[in-house]
């Protein structure tokens, strides 16, 4: 894990590659300054411009720096966005300005303002920053969402859950991505965090869905029956 101002200047660089002069000249402004008091109102305005700066921009890794993100402990860069990686790296950079106390009040504001896009960046960067288990409530708050894109940033290829979520939770999280057509490919740490309740979890939405007479996903098929012989 690297500390906040590491992360933030390395993923930095890479955005840094993919944006036209004048969406970084923006996405500079925003970086807090060294020595300085930080400035909560106008950091949270570039935290959000720069999703419609990035919006309309690809974001095709080179193998070096698909490598660098793998680095700083992304496990599936191509999952990130050129938005959430100019996020995340902002994100990172506030909290090496700030003392470490405040970096929890600071994620709780910036997904509490935030559009999806905003919350999903936060929910990216919970597990590469410092102590990422005290991010829990957010965690667990967007797992309570049905959009999409935000469960989808806490669920997928993120490894927040898998670390830190006690049996309950990461057992309902694999279930509400059943319920949402999340690829459980895409759930880290299935593997390892199998336990009896989460196969019987499955076994009775598998049972709700056929006797509703609704498709059952190979998914859901596989979880189901997994550990039948050890539940």
């Amino acid at each position: 894990m690297q500390d906040p101002k590491s992360l933030g200047l390395a993923l930095m660089d890479v955005a840094t590659r993919h944006l036209p002069q004048d969406v970084l000249r923006f996405v500079q402004q925003g970086v807090p300054e060294a020595g300085q008091p930080f400035q909560r109102g106008p950091f949270f305005g570039y935290f959000a411009g720069v999703g419609r700066r990035t919006r309309e921009l690809g974001f095709a890794l080179s193998p070096d720096e698909r490598l660098v993100m793998q680095d700083l402990g992304i496990s599936v860069p191509e999952a990130w966005s050129l938005g959430a990686t100019v996020r995340v790296a902002l994100l990172a950079l506030a909290c090496a300005a700030l003392d470490p106390a405040e970096h929890l009040p600071l994620l709780k504001e910036a997904y509490a303002k935030g559009d999806n896009g905003e919350r999903g960046a936060v929910l990216r960067a919970l597990a590469l920053l410092p102590e990422p288990r005290r991010f829990l409530d957010i965690a667990a708050e967007a797992c309570r969402t049905n959009v999409p894109d935000v469960f989808e940033a806490i669920a997928c290829d993120n490894p927040f859950a898998a670390r830190f979520f006690p049996d309950q939770s990461y057992n309902q999280l694999v279930i509400k991505a059943l319920f949402l057509d999340v690829p459980l490919a895409r759930v880290q740490g299935l593997t390892e965090r199998k336990n009896p309740e989460l196969y019987r979890m499955a076994r009775d939405y598998e049972a709700e869905r056929v006797a509703a007479a609704r498709s059952v996903s190979t998914d859901l098929t596989f979880v189901a029956h997994a550990l039948e012989s050890e539940s």
